[in-house]
């Protein structure tokens, strides 16, 4: 498999403190990748120095074998983000949001491209919706269109699941899983529901204060920690408990 995302060494220290420290991981093509850990274990931190939102105190990160600062539009038009926190405009429809982000994103059909994932995220009876009046459920909905309007080869997903009720947080996993399944899509993403990231990613990285402190397929962190469930073992992590 091809490493799509390289992390080496990446630390991130504020006033002192490391939020993220020396940590190191790879994404690969097709692969879906669990970033879990406690509150404050440097996760969102992590994923903003992977976004270039956040500059690194030190190591690198690298995106299709290049640092943003040496091709910064070339990657971030294969990659894209979403998160169950984004703000966006709300005096705008949704129709109006999508179409400012796809002509940002040089999407060519603009309109069938809005069209097909508004069937996909099933918010096609909210296109012409000013985002105000959305519940948070469907702007979570919204912002995962927003993030394939380009067919990005990376995505980046911060709790992507978390105002979803549990139909639609199913309908977006199996829509994800074959994305990458034919397209290679490499998804790197955060989510404190245990049992989604147990059965959703190939791979996981366990995080706490700042450092990795597990990595591998969820059966394999399982048995590592002794637990029968990836719940079990972020509680053990998370109390100290864990051996």
């Amino acid at each position: 498999m091809c490493a799509l995302v390289e992390v080496r060494g990446l630390t991130k220290v504020f006033n002192g403190v490391a939020a993220v420290d020396n940590i190191s991981f790879d994404l690969y093509e097709g692969e879906i990748l669990g970033l879990i850990g406690p509150n404050g274990a440097g996760k969102t931190t992590t994923l903003q120095m992977l976004l270039d939102l956040t500059t690194p105190t030190s190591g690198e990160v690298r995106i299709f074998g290049k640092a943003i600062a040496e091709d910064r539009a070339a990657i971030l038009k294969a990659v894209n983000f979403s998160s169950s926190y984004i703000s966006l405009p709300h005096s705008l429809t949704v129709r109006e949001n999508l179409s400012i982000f796809a002509r940002l994103y040089g999407v060519a059909k603009r309109a069938g491209r809005i069209r097909e994932l508004a069937l996909s995220f099933e918010i096609e009876d909210i296109l012409d919706v000013p985002v105000r009046r959305l519940s948070s459920g469907q702007i979570t909905r919204v912002c995962l269109a927003k993030a394939l309007l380009n067919d990005p080869l990376v995505l980046f997903l911060d709790e992507p699941t978390a105002s979803l009720d549990p139909d639609i947080a199913d309908k977006t996993r199996r829509l994800l899983q074959n994305i990458k399944a034919e397209r290679g899509l490499a998804i790197l993403y955060t989510s404190h529901n245990m049992k989604e990231m147990e059965e959703f990613s190939d791979r996981v990285v366990f995080m706490d204060m700042g450092r990795i402190i597990a990595e591998g397929r969820p059966d394999g962190i399982k048995e590592r920690f002794g637990g029968a469930s990836l719940e079990e073992v972020f509680l053990k992590i998370a109390r100290g408990q864990a051996r």
